[in-house]
């Protein structure tokens, strides 16, 4: 791997300090409101075309059931080694049961999730078949969930949980996939907090002087309304998105161009992606981006420190098919081999 030597020269310097970092995550306390949703993949081995209709007959093999949406952001941050408590609504289904049990299987707190009786758990089943010998191939997507906002009481009981802990945690995310969680009664209640970090895919105006920003350059162009092709528009898009939310601090994570930092007093850093070859898929990259950068801003890093974890983390991930996580030891042994190929 080939990088900008000032930028190379940079991470040595901070090498110490970066592997510091990572050791105190354990030591943070984080709540995340978001859009939960299950991501469930299905498989099997095609036997025959059917004689009722012109589709495919599968014999069930696997079915695999993992956090998605909101659901990976909290997954992410748990395995990073936080103490977390999770904000959310599911549906008395069997989808719901499913994301409550991995979370209280990987200790997180499930106080603050409340049950919708009106609007199923946010599922999307992926079916995928194979032919004897051949690749496995995704066939069809199944999306369950509503268009309706929650009940006016189920939004607030959500902003009177979080107001009932801001003052117990270190940083407050919100992950909005603009399923509805994120009513603006929830919204006010996260922006009390000092530290309110959010990924949010539309509707970043909505979140006024929230301390960080942490969209895609997708996300970004949609809340400026203009094609973001080059070093100019990217700043002009950087300034114009801190005009807009009034936010501290904005990181635009773009792919294998790295990541983009801006700062209200005007600096400007980029980082260069880690990964460029191993890239086999991004889902939920954006999610493992923010919770290595929150948890790194929680022990004390500065933007830039955090940005260079979150971003060591994403090029973890990316290596794997799916919703995945990464884990402390996995980052630093992947910052070792980093600083080996500087």
């Amino acid at each position: 791997m080939s990088l900008d030597a000032t930028f190379t020269a940079q991470l040595r310097q901070s090498a110490d300090r970066l592997f510091d970092l990572m050791d105190q995550f354990s030591q943070a306390k984080i709540l995340i409101v978001g859009d939960l949703t299950l991501d469930e993949f299905m498989t099997g081995q095609v036997e025959r075309v059917s004689r009722e209709a012109p589709v495919l007959i599968l014999r069930h093999e696997t079915t695999r059931q993992v956090p998605g949406g909101g659901a990976n952001a909290v997954y992410n941050f748990a395995r990073l080694g936080a103490t977390v408590k999770a904000v959310g609504l599911l549906g008395k289904d069997f989808q719901g049961q499913a994301i409550q049990q991995i979370f209280l299987d990987a200790g997180i707190d499930t106080h603050g999730i409340f049950l919708d009786p009106d609007r199923p758990t946010i599922t999307k089943t992926r079916i995928s078949g194979h032919a004897r010998q051949s690749v496995t191939q995704q066939i069809v997507r199944i999306d369950r969930k509503s268009d309706e906002l929650p009940a006016p009481n189920l939004q607030q009981q959500l902003a009177n949980y979080i107001h009932q802990h801001v003052g117990t945690v270190d940083a407050i995310v919100c992950s909005d996939y603009g399923d509805g969680t994120l009513t603006q009664p929830v919204i006010d209640a996260v922006l009390t907090h000092p530290r309110a970090i959010v990924d949010a895919q539309i509707g970043l105006d909505r979140y006024q002087k929230a301390s960080l920003f942490t969209p895609n350059l997708p996300e970004a162009e949609l809340a400026v309304g203009y094609k973001i092709t080059n070093a100019a528009t990217l700043s002009q898009a950087g300034q114009d998105l801190l005009n807009l939310t009034q936010a501290q601090q904005f990181l635009i994570t773009r792919g294998d161009q790295g990541m983009t930092l801006f700062e209200r007093d005007g600096t400007e850093q980029s980082i260069p992606a880690f990964n460029r070859t191993d890239v086999f898929d991004v889902t939920g990259a954006g999610d493992t981006v923010v919770a290595a950068l929150t948890l790194s801003l929680a022990a004390g890093a500065t933007f830039w420190e955090a940005a260079v974890l979150g971003n060591l983390a994403a090029s973890i991930v990316v290596r794997q098919f799916g919703t995945t996580t990464t884990h402390p030891s996995e980052m630093k042994a992947a910052l070792e081999a980093l600083l080996d190929e500087c």
